[in-house]
């Protein structure tokens, strides 16, 4: 079928020459088109119904693909259909049938799409939580809590080992801490820790949670089932926060040492995204939430910790006693008031600090007489006795230990040996490094360590033994090898 425009330039060809054929040269095609477009012209039917189309071998069995489309709510694959029409007779190729197909689907859409309308944020009033399946640390998978302030954009991405109930509050806490108030509602997915049942349509609401919401003085609302596009602004940002912190190929991030490299990571990742130009408010974050705080309430000045468990006091050696059994908690904590509940097989220690509840520690629960002490709970232990390394206390120590390595071992090893005058061996070391260099002398040190060789001269001995430019080979009247003279007298005492 001719475009618009090649149809025009056929006519004012026609116009122009008055002749079909001229016209057609003109025009680039053949003068019976231009004959069946300027009939069409004076008929009055250039406007009006284009060309009909050809009959085609899948038309007889439009029908039947219609009602399978129909039946499966236009999910039904286009192979099953050719499949299925080859064994009712149907002889054509798999494309004819996926462009029937393609035309059947898009005639069971019409009129079935979803319209939305742009949803216009009220500032204080919306924010929203999802979660996304965070990176594997030690074989442990973790998760990504993810917060959305509506209004501003403000985003808070927060780590976890669970979802649990005392989790979700504790992320919600610190959310709100980072947001700097609590917005009017909080939209969230209908999971158990929210919602324990449906009842003729109605959500029911977990009873903690109405709790932690009149704590905080929020509504808690959940979105219709099986409808995530309500909640499109969390999912957002568990879509971009999976994509930045969890490793793929498309992100080249390696494989996280430990808990607290994940931790950092969404801390830098949250301070990042909120301090980027948002693409739709043409603002920053962080830039449009000062002015969202003023709509925001106040929060408590203690979270809702009923949930958390019971408290603990941490002990000046950084532990608390939970049933009978000791557990180590991070050595800044020592004097602290803690947190401790069970989850599962597990215990777990959660510290309220001012940004929001954050979970300090976690082990495996034991039993009475047998403590869990993690060693990442501690700084790194002093040098014990067997690992003291030489101090230098005078300018004489500190040039004799600048000669290398090899002055330090033998100063450890003299001492260990019980070697008497060692100041003034190592006076004379200092004097023969200025004569032959620290290379040759610090070589020679080594070997006087390794060998126990600590009396007066034997440094310069070393020295002498191996003087520069001249190597030193074994020959056969210095070798080890025992000869044979020894055989000469077998014979003899026969």
């Amino acid at each position: 079928m001719k475009s618009r425009e090649e149809i025009m330039n056929m006519l004012e060809a026609f116009d122009l020459t008055g002749s079909f054929r001229d016209a057609g040269e003109l025009a680039g095609c053949s003068h019976h088109t231009v004959a069946a477009y300027v009939a069409e012209r004076d008929e009055g039917r250039l406007g009006g119904v284009g060309p009909v189309r050809r009959k085609r071998i899948i038309d007889p069995w439009l029908p039947k693909i219609e009602e399978w489309v129909e039946r499966s709510c236009g999910k039904i694959r286009a192979d099953r259909c050719h499949a299925k029409l080859k064994a009712l007779g149907f002889e054509g190729s798999d494309r004819t049938v996926r462009r029937a197909v393609a035309e059947a689907k898009k005639s069971f859409r019409a009129g079935r799409r979803r319209v939305y309308r742009p949803w216009i944020p009220e500032p204080g009033m919306w924010a929203q939580w999802d979660w996304g399946a965070g990176p594997v640390i030690a074989g442990r998978r973790t998760n990504l809590f993810c917060a959305w302030l509506a209004w501003s954009r403000f985003r808070v991405v927060i780590a976890t080992w669970d979802r649990t109930l005392p989790t979700v509050i504790a992320c919600v806490d610190r959310a709100m801490r980072a947001f700097g108030g609590a917005a009017t509602y909080w939209l969230t997915d209908n999971e158990r820790t929210v919602t324990i049942d449906h009842v003729a349509g109605i959500a029911v609401r977990h009873p903690e949670i109405v709790a932690v919401g009149g704590h905080y003085g929020v509504t808690v609302a959940t979105c219709v089932p099986a409808d995530p596009e309500s909640k499109g602004g969390s999912e957002a940002t568990v879509r971009v926060a999976k994509a930045d912190l969890v490793p793929t190929d498309a992100n080249l991030r390696g494989d996280y040492a430990s808990w607290a490299e994940l931790v950092e990571a969404c801390e830098a990742f949250t301070a990042e995204v909120n301090e980027r130009v948002h693409r739709v408010t043409r603002r920053a974050p962080v830039e449009m939430l000062t002015e969202e705080r003023h709509r925001l309430h106040a929060l408590p000045e203690r979270p809702y910790t009923a949930a958390l468990g019971e408290t603990r006091k941490v002990s000046w050696s950084s532990t608390v006693s939970f049933g009978g059994v000791t557990y180590s908690v991070p050595h800044t904590l020592a004097d602290e008031t803690v947190w401790v509940r069970v989850d599962g097989d597990q215990v777990v220690v959660t510290h309220c600090a001012p940004s929001g509840p954050i979970e300090v520690a976690r082990h495996q629960s034991s039993t009475p007489g047998h403590p869990m002490i993690d060693d990442a709970h501690y700084p790194p232990r002093p040098a014990g006795p067997l690992a003291r390394r030489p101090k230098p206390t005078s300018a004489a120590e500190t040039e004799f230990l600048a000669i290398g390595d090899g002055a330090r071992t033998w100063l450890v090893e003299a001492a260990a040996a019980g070697t008497t005058r060692m100041k003034v061996k190592m006076a004379q070391a200092v004097t023969l490094a200025r004569l032959h260099g620290q290379v040759r002398v610090d070589w020679a040190l080594g070997h006087s360590a390794m060998f126990g060789r600590f009396a007066d001269g034997d440094l310069a001995s070393i020295l002498a033994a191996d003087p520069p430019g001249q190597p030193r080979r074994a020959d056969d009247a210095h070798s080890l090898q025992p000869g044979t003279a020894a055989w000469g007298r077998l014979g003899g005492d026969r």
